[in-house]
């Protein structure tokens, strides 16, 4: 796609990403990302440290076999090291046995890093450089060049760090990748250094960022490099990355698309997969989604009471910047307590019930809400229970499952295979959480138990065992969050308390609520809700 509106996008999930804290990925995960990536229609993936470690070794030997339409697998090496050989550098080894016909090395391009951590002179680095891109180059490989501490080096000392980047582009480097690796460069000073940079090296298409997050700016440089002349961006999913992150790939592909009009991914219609995929990898990487993440988040096109509430119901767009759908995202009301009746119809127009409750359904459920939320619910928190408070209103609903009667006991007199806790001098002693569960589902009756790393797990595990056999889908469903709050401050431990429960599966979050003086039986109604909505929503 060569035109002018187009900006390559590379992403670095894989290598990058995975050093945030938290962060591990398996084999398995690697290539399952690696598919929703190509599927999505990024340019390029950075696999791997080529050489680094058995795992990405596996990963290049496995990628060859997938069949992938879009998106071009790049193997992520550094230049031979100083006074050395480059046909018998061990990086370079590595990244011609990746067998990838893109890759990337990184390289200093700050006088400082190169004699204070390299330790080695000036010239040398220069000679690192050019040498490692000359020889990959001789083995047909493509090469990027990741300009490492670009921009701080760019502030010390311009000409040494400019002179690294030609280096690279006369040795053959295909593209050119400015880093800010400390991530302390403000957006303005990278607009203004890029823009330099672009006019220097005067090459259409040869410029890239790559930018970290640690001024929480990440984002904003990416898009001042591009205003600036960049045509390759760098970042990760969800912005993972080492201490605070990369730049977000999500928000950084948003904002390029839709508010500066470029052509990021080879099929606009792509940008609907935008939300989907960030809570995909969230779910692969075993990471909570950010409810409040620009674009993709649950709650980022959500209106609470007050005027911007009542100026959507008027107008969506007035206070929405762009239409949620483009990203694959929607949006709805904060519905609560003082919420009013025309804010309940808007709720079940979006749920599409709109031809079955009327007016006087929607007034129902507004007392509704309001006698719950007397008693300690709150739905402004737990959207997914206030869909399932207004499909219980439809005159022919019918539960998905009934429970009858269930036992959690936690006890610590005999040894437990899962839990453990500590006495009060420090020793360690085991714990056990044991839930015994009967649940009536399509007129059988299942009665079951199980273990669980605490009460809340127990009855869990004893949930899913139950309905398993009848919902096979629930096995999807994965517990992110869990959230208890007193209602009542001052009345002890006979309080009412609010339990919320956050849920995923690898396409969506959802948030459940259920209130309770038994914490337990809080626990069961927003675990139950959960599910229920889950077994709904794929039910459609």
């Amino acid at each position: 796609m060569e035109t002018e509106n187009k900006i390559e996008i590379y992403d670095t999930t894989l290598r990058d990403g995975t050093q945030q804290s938290g962060i591990n990925l398996s084999l398995e995960e690697k290539i399952l990302i690696t598919q929703k990536l190509d599927e999505l229609g990024v340019d390029f993936i950075e696999g791997g440290f080529a050489g680094s470690n058995p795992k990405d070794e596996e990963y290049f030997k496995r990628v060859k076999k997938l069949n992938l339409k879009n998106s071009k697998i790049v193997s992520f090496g550094q230049t031979r090291k100083a006074n050395n050989k480059v046909e018998n550098d061990i990086f370079m080894n590595a990244l011609i046995s990746a067998e990838t016909d893109y890759v990337t090395i990184v390289g200093k391009a700050s006088a400082y890093q190169t004699e204070k951590i390299l330790k080695t002179s000036l010239e040398e680095n220069i000679n690192m450089i050019s040498d490692s891109v000359k020889y990959l180059k001789s083995k047909d490989k493509e090469v990027f060049f990741d300009a490492e501490h670009f921009f701080d080096g760019y502030k010390d000392n311009p000409e040494y760090s400019i002179q690294c980047l030609k280096s690279a582009y006369e040795a053959g480097a295909t593209r050119i990748i400015l880093c800010d690796t400390n991530g302390g460069t403000l957006p303005s000073e990278i607009s203004e250094i890029t823009k330099k940079v672009v006019s220097e090296l005067n090459q259409k298409e040869l410029i890239g960022i790559h930018t970290h997050n640690d001024t929480d700016t990440a984002v904003a440089s990416t898009i001042s490099a591009v205003e600036s002349g960049a045509y390759q961006v760098q970042g990760c999913i969800n912005g993972y990355g080492e201490r605070t992150g990369n730049a977000n790939l999500i928000s950084v592909i948003a904002n390029l698309s839709l508010k500066m009009g470029k052509k990021t991914l080879n099929n606009s219609k792509k940008l609907k997969q935008l939300t989907s995929i960030s809570n995909y990898v969230s779910e692969v990487a075993n990471k909570r989604p950010f409810p409040f993440q620009p674009f993709v988040g649950k709650n980022a096109f959500t209106h609470k009471g007050g005027m911007h509430a009542a100026g959507y119901l008027i107008d969506p767009n007035s206070f929405q910047h762009i239409e949620p759908s483009e990203v694959g995202n929607d949006s709805s009301i904060s519905i609560s307590e003082l919420s009013g009746k025309k804010s309940v119809l808007t709720r079940i127009k979006n749920l599409n019930l709109d031809h079955i409750l009327d007016s006087n359904d929607a007034e129902k459920i507004t007392q509704i809400i309001k006698e719950k939320e007397s008693k300690g619910y709150a739905y402004e928190l737990a959207n997914s229970s206030l869909d399932l408070l207004i499909f219980r209103q439809l005159p022919n609903y019918e539960e998905k499952f009934e429970l009858i009667d269930f036992m959690v006991i936690v006890e610590n007199k005999r040894r437990s295979s899962l839990g453990s806790g500590w006495r009060n001098d420090g020793s360690e002693h085991p714990i056990l959480s044991e839930a015994t569960i009967k649940i009536k589902t399509k007129d059988e009756i299942f009665h079951t138990a199980a273990e669980g790393n605490g009460p809340v797990g127990a009855l869990d595990n004893a949930t899913r065992k139950a309905l398993i056999g009848t919902f096979p889908e629930i096995n999807k469903i994965r517990l992110t969050d869990y959230i208890v709050r007193v209602v009542e401050e001052g009345t002890g431990t006979g309080a009412v308390v609010r339990v919320i429960i956050e849920s995923s599966d690898d396409k969506e979050v959802w948030t459940t609520v259920g209130a309770s003086s038994n914490i337990i039986e809080a626990t069961w109604i927003a675990l139950a809700d959960s599910i229920e909505w889950f077994l709904i929503k794929n039910s459609k």
